[in-house]
């Protein structure tokens, strides 16, 4: 696979593949965990507004209207990607990107969110302690492909 170096690049060698996920993320920051995020708003590094924690906070309820938000369609995408721009502070702008045919670890599914069919949320299917989660999501995004300080290029 060729290294893409814009958003228009990947909207060109996805269009006749097969949906994609994908997730603007600032440099350096994680595709798929909050580090740098206010205390007290984030669980091992899982936002508490992207899941449904348990009272105690040590499990993750499955919920098929919560859970990370992905981008699946060029339109969206292009409008998360704005948004997330004018928040950067001039950082750049990273795109982590995975295939809908990707495996994603059981007990994890994307959902379209039925607000807007071009975002879906991964979501979480069954039950699990938080660090369980943790560990999956690290490897989704151990499996996703990125565009270095993607531009818009519309």
């Amino acid at each position: 696979m060729e290294q893409f170096r814009t958003l228009e690049d990947l909207r060109g060698y996805i269009k006749d593949l097969e949906k994609y996920y994908a997730r603007p993320t600032l440099r350096d920051e994680h595709p798929t965990l909050y580090f740098n995020v206010q205390e007290g708003t984030v669980i091992q590094g899982i936002r508490k507004r992207d899941y449904l924690f348990s009272p105690c906070e040590s499990w993750v309820l499955p919920n098929d209207k919560m859970g990370l938000s992905f981008s699946a369609h060029w339109q969206h995408l292009k409008r998360i990607y704005k948004l997330k721009e004018k928040y950067a502070k001039g950082r750049p702008i990273d795109v982590y990107w995975v295939l809908e045919a990707t495996e994603i670890p059981d007990g994890l599914q994307f959902v379209p969110d039925p607000k807007d069919s071009r975002h879906y949320l991964l979501t979480v299917t069954k039950r699990m302690r938080v660090d369980e989660l943790v560990t999956k999501l690290e490897w989704v995004a151990d499996r996703m492909s990125i565009i270095r300080e993607a531009k818009v290029g519309i």
